[in-house]
């Protein structure tokens, strides 16, 4: 927490968490005021945690989110109206203090010298002057004055943007690389299915984000606002603009915790947690330790999420806890998923089924959430019939285990870039943007129909680093991805079903039936979930190591 002072009676900061409240409390402040949408991140608290925590010691807490570097006038005036109005000392934060500065910035326009704005934010810490020639463009950012220019500019650093960077590096040393990203934390998220079933340390999921970028990429520490693809360029958090001859896009995908009603007052209590949010998982193995009779709901969205089977890998491993405990048969288990089927591959649903009808799990295909009321234990769901007609059910919980509809980020969303949906428009074998071919995206904001897992990261970002050296005449050739993707399904503590396939779910295994047969479940494939993916991943797919990744060249 890095608390910088900005103006008589406010100070800001990047993210803080609900256990550091006692700090702000003793540091003096009687207010804060969010600034940060809740989903932005894994790492991310909701609101409400941090509303209850300040409460608790005696703070002020208000929310006034804006999306990042997309702060409007109007808020930047309902910024400084709140302000005047709380108890001071305030202390604002959003993701990394530049949002809460930027408001503050524009609420304090034609009530203070511009100069003067700048040099305040400027001994805080944060470049205001990109906002300053916004005011003075009427409320436009200019992009024709760019901060900094490179050949190649990475949008995300998480495992695609990293993979990206050191697939492009291990093919051309020395190229002129930039990576945005605001987050101070790279993380293994793959691990935080083990974390919630007490296998990981959520510490070891972990890593800084300035240890993971690759030695000699440019790490702009900022988050992006809008695209220029037109003008080549970025415009990031502050109406800072960033200049490309190459742009790669993969910034994630974006939780959302909202569109569940009260789910953001009760996640993390009352028995609600999960595994999608790096500060909840521990909190889902505490869950499953203590439950010894109940009812246990695993919940699933519709499509597209994040690791499709991590729902399912959830509810196994508790399921799997209950039984080596001997209160299985006290715990009743629903799994409560918006699809119609078990897995979208039709090859590992026998295998499924068997530790469905083992676990003794209640399957309810339709279901998808819309409310929880965490004091009462209760979820409703809306449930959709075959014949297409919608029901309201209501079901008591003791555990429940909650995924989040997922969407792309807002940026994304509202920007060129996307397709209707709001997902980035790319060829699927390519992976270049269908408009723009100076543009790539992979991970899970393209909209490709692979799954989107770390292991399709893995196998796209190769891809993308030959494409754009070939778009940059460094490179021959065209590399094409098949969709490949992964989902190790953690039926028990000890064995995985490694499922495996490609686009139109063809199955693709990476080894031989006499060795791991993907269809079964195996405990070569918990070895390798365990103890071999790990170090691959932090050792192997983000230093450019593209062991069983290396893509196949077309013609062009």
């Amino acid at each position: 927490m890095n608390i910088q002072a900005l103006a008589p009676g406010l100070s800001v900061s990047g993210q803080i968490m609900p256990d550091q409240m006692v700090a702000i409390r003793e540091a003096g402040f009687r207010a804060i005021i969010c600034n940060r949408p809740d989903g932005e991140g894994g790492d991310q608290p909701l609101f409400a945690e941090i509303e209850r925590a300040a409460q608790a010691w005696g703070i002020e807490p208000h929310y006034l989110p804006a999306e990042s570097g997309k702060v409007t006038d109007q808020q930047g005036a309902a910024f400084g109206e709140l302000l005047a109005s709380v108890p001071k000392p305030v202390l604002a934060f959003c993701r990394t203090g530049m949002r809460s500065t930027t408001m503050w910035a524009l609420s304090q326009a034609g009530r203070e010298p511009l100069p003067q704005i700048v040099d305040a934010a400027k001994k805080a810490g944060f470049d205001m002057k990109g906002v300053m020639r916004r005011i003075a463009n009427h409320g436009r950012t200019p992009v024709d004055v760019a901060e900094v220019s490179h050949a190649v500019v990475i949008i995300g650093g998480g495992a695609a943007g990293i993979a990206t960077a050191a697939s492009l590096l291990a093919r051309q040393p020395g190229l002129d690389i930039a990576i945005i990203d605001p987050a101070d934390v790279h993380y293994y998220q793959p691990g935080w299915t083990l974390v919630g079933c007490g296998v990981f340390d959520g510490a070891a999921t972990a890593h800084t984000m300035a240890s993971t970028i690759p030695r000699g990429v440019h790490w702009i520490k900022a988050a992006v606002a809008a695209f220029e693809p037109d003008s080549n360029a970025v415009i990031l958090d502050g109406c800072r603009v960033v200049k490309y001859e190459q742009l790669v896009v993969c910034p994630g995908l974006k939780l959302d915790w909202r569109a569940i009603e009260g789910l953001s007052e009760t996640l993390g209590r009352n028995g609600v947690t999960s595994n999608y949010l790096y500060h909840l998982a521990p909190y889902t193995w505490e869950l499953v330790r203590n439950l010894r009779a109940g009812r246990a709901i695993f919940t699933q969205p519709p499509m597209p999420i994040k690791c499709a089977g991590a729902p399912q890998k959830a509810m196994y491993l508790s399921a799997d806890h209950w039984k080596r405990s001997g209160v299985l048969d006290r715990v009743k288990i629903d799994f409560c998923s918006a699809g119609a089927v078990l897995f979208g591959v039709a090859a590992y649903v026998p295998a499924l089924m068997e530790y469905i009808d083992a676990y003794g799990i209640d399957l309810n295909f339709g279901y998808t959430l819309t409310g929880v009321d965490g004091p009462a234990r209760t979820a409703t769901f809306t449930r959709r019939d075959p014949d297409g007609s919608e029901h309201v059910v209501t079901r008591q919980f003791d555990l429940l285990h909650v995924v989040p509809p997922q969407v792309a980020p807002d940026f994304i969303r509202v920007s060129p870039l996307a397709d209707a949906a709001g997902w980035i428009d790319v060829d699927p074998a390519t992976l270049r943007h269908k408009t723009w071919a100076n543009i790539h995206a992979l991970g899970d904001a393209a909209n490709t129909s692979n799954a989107k897992t770390a292991a399709a990261a893995r196998k796209q970002a190769p891809v993308v680093a030959h494409n754009v050296l070939a778009a940059l005449s460094n490179a021959t050739g065209r590399a094409r991805y098949d969709g490949y993707g992964s989902c190790p399904l953690t039926v028990e503590r000890g064995k995985i079903v490694l499922a495996e396939f490609t686009y139109g779910g063809k199955l693709a295994p990476s080894f031989p039936a006499w060795l791991i047969d993907g269809t079964r479940p195996s405990r070569l494939a918990w070895f390798l979930k365990e103890r071999i993916l790990p170090p691959l991943y932090w050792k192997a797919m983000l230093k450019g190591r593209e062991w069983m990744a290396r893509p196949e060249l077309a013609d062009s």
